[in-house]
C-alpha cells in the first residue's frame, strides 16, 4: 500500500501555528485547530494589554527550527519564534519584540503540545553570593550615562558583544553589560564574592547571577550604586529592576529600562527570553507566578 503524505510537514504546521498565534494577538480569534495551543498564553497577554489600556494592532512572527529528537513515533522539536508587535496605548505606539524557545511533540505526525521552554536556572547556592561588601568603604563618584546604556540594551537585546561572555542563563550578563556601558565602574577583582566585575575570561556572582546582583545593588556604598524606590513610575531609563518569580526570596531574573509606555511606567530590555520594550511586569511571562516580587533600582551617579 502506498504512503500517505501528511498534508502538512512539520515545518509548515509549526508556521501555520506561529501565524496563528500571531493574528490571535490582534483580533482575539484562533483558528480551530489551533485553539488548544494558543488560548492559556495569549490570553495572559491580552489580559496584561487590556490591564493598561493597550493593545496589538499588528503582530509579524517568524520562527526557525534549532533541532529535532526522534524517539521511535515521537519527534520533539526544538523551535525558536521572534515576535514583533505593534502596540497603541491610546496615542501611543511602540514596537515590542520577544524571542521565545518553543518545544513542540509530534507523535506521527500529528502535533499534540506545543510549550515555551524555560531556561535552566542559575547554580550558585546563596551561601556564594551573601558576602557584603562593608560599610566603611569611601563613595567613588562617576558620570552614569543613561543614553549610553539604552543604546547598548538595544543594541544586543538579540544579539550577544562579542567582548564579554556569553552565559546560558544570561539575563544579569547582559544587564551588568548594560549598565558597565553607561559608565558604571567594577571593582573587586579578583574575589568573585566580593564587589562587581568581569575580568579575564572571570566574573564575580554579582556580574553574572540574578540574586547576587540584587544583594550588590542593595548593598554597595562605592563604585556602582543604587537605590531602591518603592514604585516603578519612579524609575527612568537606564534603571534596573529585579524579579522574585516565586516570591520565596531568591531573584532571579533581571532587566534594564529603556523607555516609559504612555502611563509613564517602565519598559525593559532584556537577554535569556531576549526581548525589547516589554512592559516591566512579565505578567504574560511562563514564569510569573501571583507570588512575584519586584525590586526598583535607580542607578546612582
Amino acid at each position: 500500500m502506498k504512503a500517505v503524505k501528511p498534508l502538512l510537514t512539520k515545518k509548515q504546521l509549526l508556521h501555520a501555528l506561529i501565524t496563528a498565534r500571531a493574528e490571535y494577538l490582534v483580533n482575539g480569534r484562533a483558528k480551530k485547530d489551533f485553539s488548544s495551543f494558543i488560548y492559556s498564553q495569549a490570553e495572559q497577554k491580552a489580559a496584561s494589554l487590556q490591564k493598561r489600556g493597550a493593545e496589538i494592532v499588528k503582530c509579524n512572527a517568524r520562527g526557525w527550527i534549532r533541532s529535532i529528537k526522534e524517539n521511535e513515533a515521537k519527534e520533539d522539536v526544538l523551535y525558536h519564534v521572534h515576535l514583533q508587535s505593534l502596540i497603541k496605548q491610546g496615542t501611543f505606539f511602540y514596537i515590542e519584540e520577544e524571542i521565545e524557545s518553543r518545544l513542540a511533540v509530534f507523535y506521527k505526525d500529528t502535533l499534540i503540545t506545543d510549550q515555551i521552554v524555560n531556561p535552566v536556572g542559575e547554580k550558585q547556592t546563596l551561601e556564594d553570593v551573601m558576602e557584603y561588601e562593608s560599610k566603611e568603604e569611601v563613595r567613588s563618584s562617576y558620570h552614569y550615562n543613561r543614553l549610553a546604556v539604552v543604546r547598548y540594551a538595544e543594541t544586543w537585546w538579540n544579539s550577544y558583544n562579542p567582548k564579554y561572555k556569553k552565559f546560558a542563563v544570561d539575563c544579569t550578563n547582559f544587564i551588568s553589560q548594560c549598565v558597565h556601558e553607561g559608565g558604571a565602574p567594577m571593582r573587586g577583582y579578583p574575589n568573585k564574592g566580593k564587589g562587581w566585575w568581569m575580568q579575564n575570561n572571570s566574573w564575580s556572582y554579582s556580574w553574572a547571577v540574578a540574586h547576587a546582583f540584587h544583594a550588590y545593588l542593595k548593598n554597595s556604598t562605592t563604585g556602582l550604586r543604587a537605590k531602591q524606590v518603592s514604585n516603578p513610575v519612579l524609575l527612568m531609563p537606564g534603571d534596573v529592576i529585579c524579579y522574585d518569580f516565586e516570591g520565596d526570596g531568591r531573584w532571579n531574573h533581571t532587566t534594564v529600562v529603556v523607555a516609559k509606555d504612555a502611563n509613564d511606567m517602565p519598559l525593559v530590555n532584556a537577554h535569556t527570553y531576549n526581548s525589547r520594550m516589554r512592559y516591566w511586569a512579565y505578567e504574560d511571562s511562563s514564569a510569573y507566578t501571583p507570588n512575584i516580587k519586584y525590586a526598583f533600582f535607580r542607578i546612582v551617579g
